[in-house]
């Protein structure tokens, strides 16, 4: 009954109200398309959701009327990207209806938590590999930076609930104690984390047809500097974070660049390749778990050993090798080093 008058309050505050619209418009398109369980979608249809197009009367009569979808998630940054604007709007504008948005935000981020600490990618609906726990993206690595940011209460986060900050801190041990489960081990030897692993058995699952069972050299570098931020880590934590440095250092690809090349033949008059480049240093997306080579799959999810061997449409439609750790490991890892050698 209280959401149901929650809906019938807002549906007039944010249709007559177009002084409070001009306030904050994108603030106020995320008020329109949040869930009733808290969370935001990514896509309406398969349409992207953007907060900076300006919506007809009827279409927000309609988003009001799809509250209680099922569609909420935290791929694609959604539901993260929102609270964070959402408290920088309330610090500018002082309209609270922007700071509980972002409060019921938190708590659909505590809603969705599996007991073992995990993350979906999608909560409430955990259909296919929806229900697996999701690194991919950095998709529970940015639940957990929220809820990091809820137990430190400073910035734009000082102004929420101290309520939450409890439930936020035992999420945040729930999620760690999930990573130290998942970390994959190879002959002995702790190394990266797969982009999704079983919600049930944590062993490495894979997701969408060209998304295979693999090391990630991308979401292992979110989960590592994540455990960075632990201020007083476990012996457990320390040795996650070695194995997973050290192996991002063994995986690294001397002597090229990757990126957009000239091809008038092909479709879009582009490819994406690797290039010879004697100062350059790249990552692979994926490994092989056994092997450690990199690999490539299609839409077929048959996997290759040569970028050039999958369509074009996938080698220009997603990031196969990238520089994703080399800020963490030329930077960030000393840093880290040097702190944890002195606590």
């Amino acid at each position: 009954m209280k959401t149901r008058l929650h809906h019938i309050l807002l549906a007039g505050f944010l249709l007559s109200a177009p002084l409070l619209r001009a306030q904050d418009a994108v603030a106020d398109y995320m008020l329109l398309y949040q869930r009733s369980n808290g969370g935001w979608p990514k896509h309406i249809g398969e349409v992207k959701v953007d907060y900076t197009r300006t919506l007809s009367d009827n279409e927000r009569a309609g988003l009001l009327d799809d509250k209680g979808r099922n569609d909420a998630t935290i791929d694609n940054w959604a539901t993260s990207k929102e609270i964070r604007y959402l408290l920088k709007a309330f610090a500018k504008s002082g309209n609270r209806s922007y700071l509980k948005a972002a409060e019921e935000g938190v708590r659909y981020l505590l809603s969705m938590q599996y007991a073992n600490g995990g993350f979906p990618q999608f909560w409430p609906d955990t259909s296919g590999y929806r229900k697996a726990i999701t690194y991919n993206d950095n998709a529970m690595v940015n639940a957990l930076n929220i809820l990091w940011d809820v137990t430190q209460h400073r910035d734009a986060f000082a102004s929420m609930d101290t309520a939450l900050m409890a439930p936020a801190r035992a999420a945040i041990a729930r999620g760690i104690d999930c990573i130290l489960k998942t970390q994959v081990r190879v002959n002995g030897s702790l190394t990266g984390w797969c982009a999704q692993h079983d919600h049930r058995s944590f062993a490495p699952v894979k997701a969408r047809s060209f998304e295979l069972v693999s090391l990630s050299g991308m979401e292992t570098v979110g989960i590592v500097a994540f455990l960075m931020k632990v201020e007083a880590p476990s012996a457990e934590v320390r040795a996650a974070v070695e194995g997973a440095v050290q192996w991002l250092q063994r995986s690294r690809i001397n002597g090229y660049t990757y990126g957009d090349v000239a091809a008038p033949n092909l479709p879009k008059g582009r490819d994406r390749l690797l290039q010879p480049d004697a100062q350059g240093v790249v990552w692979a997306r994926f490994y092989d778990i056994e092997t450690n080579r990199p690999f490539f799959s299609g839409r077929d999810g048959v996997k290759k050993w040569n970028v050039t061997e999958i369509e074009q449409e996938r080698r220009i439609g997603y990031a196969w090798y990238g520089t994703w750790p080399k800020e963490l490991l030329e930077k960030d890892y000393p840093e880290w080093k040097k702190r944890v050698q002195h606590s």
